[in-house]
C-alpha cells in the first residue's frame, strides 16, 4: 500500500517541468534553461542513483487500481495545465522582445513540456475508449501539429510494429536522423491511407468532412490562425512571433516523440510465418527501461512492451517483464544518445545482438 502511494505521487511529478519553465524564465540568466538541465542531466541522475523499479501490482489488484479516478484526473489535469502553460509562452512571445537565447530556452522548453509530457499523455489517452479521453488526446496532439498520429499510432504502429511495414518501428543500423524523415513522412502518409481505406469500407468519399484527416488539419489550422488574430488584436499589430513559436515547438514537439518512437522498437523484428502474417506481439518486442524516476514523468511509458501486449491497459498498472530487452539508461539519457549515431550504435548494436543470441536459444 505505502508503494503505491508513494507512486501515487510520483506521478505528479510530470507537473514539475511546466513550473521549471515558467520559473527559469522569470528568474532569468543561465537559470532560464532549468528545465532542460532537470530533463536532461537531473533526471538521468536520479534515475542512476534511485533504485530501479521492477515490481509489479499484484493481480488480485489490478482491476481495482485500474479504476481509481486519481489517475485519470492527473492526465486530465495536464491538458489544462499544458494549454495554460502553450498560452503564457505565446503572450510572452507577442509582448516581450526577447534575445535569441531566449527565443531558443522558451521554444525547446516549451517543447519539452507539450512533446515530452503532453504527447505522452495524449498517447496514453488516445488508446481508450472513452469519448472524452479521445478528445483531450486530439487536443493535445493538436497543440504540437501532429494530430494525425492518433490515427497512425493506434491503427497502423501497433498492427505492424516491429515489422518493415511500420514506419515508426526503426531498422538495425538506421541512425535517428533517417528515421526520423522516414518515420514523419511515411506515418503521414500511412494515416491519410488508412482513414481513407476505413471511408471507403464504409462507402463514404475520401473527400469529404467525414475524413479525420481533412479535420484534424482544419482544426489545426483554425487554433493557428485563433491564436494568431486574437494576440494580434491584443497587441493592435501582426504578431508574428505567435505562429513561428507555435510551429517551432510542434516540430520540436513531435521530434522528441519521434526520437522515443526510436528507443523504443530499434532493430525489433517480428518472424513473418509461412501464411505471410507475423507472429504476435510479444514483451520480446519493445526496449523497456526500469528506471523509476523517468516513469514516474513519462506515466510508465517505459514499460512500453505491456502497452504493446496490452494496448488499453491504464498506465498505473503496466507491468515490468523480465524477459524483454532493456535500455541501458531512461529515455531522458538515451533521447541524447541517439542525437549521437556512433554513441547510438556503440551502445546499442552490441546489447541487441547479445539479446537476439539469448533469445536464438532459448527458442531451440
Amino acid at each position: 500500500m505505502l508503494n503505491r502511494s508513494i507512486k501515487k505521487i510520483g506521478f505528479v511529478s510530470a507537473f514539475i517541468l511546466p513550473a521549471l519553465l515558467i520559473f527559469g524564465y522569470y528568474a532569468g540568466g543561465p537559470l532560464i534553461w532549468s528545465i532542460h538541465v532537470f530533463v536532461f542531466l537531473i533526471i538521468p541522475l536520479m534515475d542512476y542513483l534511485v533504485k530501479k523499479d521492477n515490481e509489479n501490482i499484484a493481480k488480485e489488484a489490478v482491476s481495482q487500481v485500474a479504476k481509481e479516478r486519481f489517475y485519470k484526473w492527473v492526465t486530465f489535469g495536464w491538458v489544462y495545465i499544458q494549454f495554460a502553460v502553450l498560452f503564457w509562452g505565446l503572450f510572452v512571445v507577442s509582448t516581450i522582445a526577447l534575445t535569441t537565447d531566449e527565443w531558443i530556452a522558451l521554444v525547446t522548453g516549451m517543447a519539452l513540456v507539450t512533446g515530452g509530457i503532453g504527447i505522452t499523455v495524449a498517447h496514453e489517452l488516445g488508446h481508450k475508449s472513452d469519448l472524452l479521453e479521445q478528445f483531450y488526446s486530439k487536443v493535445l496532439l493538436m497543440t504540437v501539429c501532429y494530430m494525425h498520429f492518433f490515427i497512425e499510432h493506434n491503427r497502423g504502429h501497433h498492427v505492424r510494429v516491429a515489422t518493415p511495414e511500420d514506419p515508426a518501428t526503426s531498422r538495425f543500423g538506421e541512425s535517428f536522423y533517417s528515421f526520423w524523415f522516414r518515420s514523419v513522412k511515411d506515418g503521414y502518409l500511412s494515416a491519410w491511407d488508412l482513414e481513407n481505406e476505413r471511408l471507403r469500407k464504409r462507402k463514404i468519399s475520401p473527400f469529404s468532412f467525414s475524413n479525420q484527416m481533412i479535420q484534424f488539419h482544419l482544426i489545426t489550422l483554425l487554433f493557428i490562425l485563433l491564436t494568431f488574430f486574437v494576440f494580434s488584436w491584443i497587441q493592435s499589430r501582426w504578431v508574428w512571433e505567435v505562429p513561428v513559436f507555435f510551429i517551432a515547438q510542434s516540430i520540436l514537439a513531435f521530434s522528441l516523440l519521434e526520437a522515443v518512437n526510436y528507443l523504443e522498437h530499434y532493430g525489433m523484428e517480428r518472424k513473418k510465418l509461412p501464411n505471410g502474417f507475423y507472429e504476435n506481439v510479444t514483451p520480446l518486442h519493445s526496449w523497456n527501461a526500469s528506471q523509476r524516476i523517468s516513469n514516474f514523468f513519462l506515466f510508465q511509458l517505459q514499460r512500453h512492451s505491456d502497452h504493446h501486449w496490452f494496448a488499453s491497459k491504464r498506465y498505473q498498472v503496466l507491468d515490468h517483464h523480465e524477459e524483454s530487452p532493456q535500455l541501458p539508461a531512461g529515455y531522458s539519457a538515451m533521447i541524447l544518445v541517439a542525437f549521437v549515431p556512433p554513441l547510438w550504435y556503440y551502445l546499442m548494436n552490441p546489447r541487441l545482438q547479445k539479446w537476439k543470441e539469448i533469445q536464438a536459444m532459448e527458442s531451440v
